[in-house]
């Protein structure tokens, strides 16, 4: 019967930068990269050993450049990793070479421990262990052998329900109590890892992100005995999941009586159903029925000692998709309300597929999404806003296309609604910055832009003809020609959204500018 840890998921906002720490600084193989099963345009990478079996894994949810989490009441945090108790001075000296941020060594139920911090700040305890000599290095990195990581060793549990949540892991997952100390609980499952338990109660809640642990996920032998896991749960009158496949396991979710969300995960197929062994973490592999071109939307990544593109540091969060052996034109992306740096990827792609694409992300939001500016209402914008920021955007893009080497003549820009919007009011703020763009469904949103000159400036303006804003369209379309722009104005058989006419409008623009 399979018992204990499955894997435990965190979440980065740096996926370069994990893959640095887990890969290259601690050691661990990266065994698969895909697109998340909840959001297909969410990067899901997983370290474990050899085989990436069951109770080794190290997963992580990317949330590129989002918002930090806040360890709190009701998680899991400061993850733990099994190493020999012998190798404490290795790893200590090699945090220290490596400018890791390590505290300790320390004590911990007898065993010596040290806490490091990660790049998102997530703590990770190295747990001196005397009964590893079964146990296999979980990879075959930079880290000599004998000192690696074996296994996993747990984490901690911030409730205020202890005695409700020590029974929980109790009946449904064989966690026992084995200790305690300086307030926690040790429960320690048959596979010999461990859950500590702390009353938290009066704590901060906890608030999921960057530097957090998502979810623990158990060990389930097959379908059968998640079956039996779902009904037992359901009986209770507990909220859980239905079962959800993985292609790599089968799991469920519920959240155990302290909030922390937990998972039961089937032991099988594995991750070698869609990569040899000594393949495993070479592809990047999307959810079936998702499509090739999501995995435009997922940041690239480099293995320690393979090559990798220097990444700007910029004003505005951004990502570029270069095309080797492109026609070295370059879309500068502007997203909608809502969206982000990657949304226009795949339509500009099918658009242009020898261009490279550059997205970046608005600054501004509104209701909790993204937005490149303020509005005071419905149809009222806030003009100063719009101007500060197309300053810093204009500063901002000559900036990276001077970093990433990428010609300036040969960039437009490519805009849908408040990006379509954005990329007319920064031609007009801030002229010579791009001569040609794309709008998708814009409007007019500078009552009195300044009157600059726009001369020899190329603009394809794509309206719909049920879009409820059609009329709003044309304020714009007046301006950019007053000001000397050649606007190539089509009325398209569509909505506010776009569709397959944008993109065969976009695919002629962009080859009679810039070659097929």
């Amino acid at each position: 019967m399979a018992a204990g840890l499955h894997h435990v998921t965190l979440v980065t906002g740096q996926a370069q930068a994990n893959v640095d720490f887990y890969a290259g600084f601690l050691g661990l193989r990266l065994v698969k990269r895909t697109g998340g099963f909840e959001d297909a345009t969410q990067l899901h990478l997983f370290y474990g050993d050899a085989a990436g079996s069951p109770g080794s894994l190290v997963t992580f949810l990317v949330w590129e450049d989002g918002a930090p989490g806040r360890v709190g009441l009701g998680q899991f945090t400061e993850l733990a990793l099994a190493i020999p108790s012998a190798s404490i001075g290795f790893w200590l000296t090699r945090a220290m070479s490596h400018g890791v941020k390590v505290a300790g060594p320390s004590r911990l139920f007898g065993q010596p421990v040290l806490r490091l911090t990660d790049p998102d700040g997530a703590t990770v305890r190295l747990a001196g262990t005397d009964d590893l000599a079964a146990a296999a290095p979980l990879g075959d990195g930079p880290v000599p052998a004998e000192h690696a990581i074996r296994r996993l060793a747990g984490a901690t549990l911030l409730t205020d329900q202890l005695r409700m949540s020590e029974a929980f892991f109790a009946d449904h997952l064989s966690y026992r109590e084995t200790a305690r100390e300086d307030g926690l609980v040790r429960l320690t499952s048959p596979a010999g890892d461990s859950l500590d338990l702390r009353d938290a109660s009066g704590f901060w809640p906890g608030a999921s992100g960057p530097g957090t642990i998502d979810h623990l996920a158990f060990r389930t032998a097959d379908a059968a005995g998640l079956q039996a896991a779902l009904r037992r749960l359901e009986d209770e009158g507990r909220e859980v999941s239905p079962i959800k496949d993985r292609r790599y396991f089968t799991s469920l979710y519920w959240r155990e009586p302290g909030g922390a969300l937990c998972e039961r995960a089937t032991d099988g197929p594995g991750m070698t159903v869609d990569e040899t062994p000594a393949g495993l973490g070479e592809g990047l592999f999307v959810p079936p029925g998702t499509g090739e071109a999501v995995k435009l939307q997922l940041p690239d990544i480099a293995l320690p000692g393979e090559p990798r593109e220097r990444r700007a540091d910029l004003a505005f969060v951004h990502r570029l998709k270069r095309m080797d052996g492109g026609d070295g034109s370059t879309i500068v992306l502007l997203h909608g309300t809502g969206g982000n740096e990657t949304d226009l990827m795949p339509l500009a792609h099918v658009a242009a597929p020898n261009a490279n694409l550059l997205g970046f992300r608005g600054r501004s939001t509104e209701a909790g999404s993204l937005r490149w500016f303020r509005r005071f209402d419905t149809g009222a914008f806030d003009t100063a806003d719009i101007a500060r920021e197309a300053e810093a955007f204009a500063a901002t893009l000559q900036e990276a296309l001077a970093f990433y080497g990428l010609d300036a003549e040969r960039t437009m820009l490519l805009g849908y609604s408040n990006g379509a919007n954005f990329a007319a009011a920064t031609m007009m703020l801030q002229p010579g910055l791009v001569r040609n763009a794309v709008l998708m469904r814009p409007v007019q949103v500078l009552d009195s832009p300044p009157a600059a000159d726009l001369a020899g400036a190329q603009v394809l303006a794509l309206t719909g003809s049920t879009d409820p804003y059609l009329a709003e369209a044309a304020g714009l379309i007046r301006q950019l020609r007053e000001r000397g722009a050649v606007v190539d104005l089509r009325e398209l058989t569509a909505g506010h959204a776009s569709g397959d006419a944008d993109i065969a409008a976009i695919r002629a623009w962009h080859a009679a500018w810039y070659g097929a």
